[in-house]
């Protein structure tokens, strides 16, 4: 379940850092966050539902590495991006 052109064409509008930004990590990060929810959403109601869920460790796991990245070289963006996609931090 990939996401829908004008979901993901709002979320790179919302994290760019320039007008022609669309893959920065913050906008990677923030495409990932939302399909990550949009999978949460999908196994709540399909427990059973095990190649979605491993699609979603995928992610998950993606997602911690650019987090991981960013963090490395630009903490207070970081921190910034954390609090506006309400991601915990460790």
């Amino acid at each position: 379940m990939p996401l829908n052109k004008e979901v993901k064409t709002q979320v790179i509008t919302d994290y760019h850092r320039h007008e022609a930004d669309t893959g920065s990590a913050d906008v990677q990060i923030a495409i990932l966050s939302k399909r990550i929810s949009q999978l949460t959403d999908h196994l709540r109601a399909n427990k059973l539902d095990n190649s979605s869920r491993r699609g979603l460790l995928k992610l998950v796991g993606t997602r911690r590495r650019l987090l991981a990245y960013l963090r490395k070289t630009d903490y207070p963006r970081y921190l910034a991006l954390t609090e506006r996609l309400n991601i915990r931090k460790k």
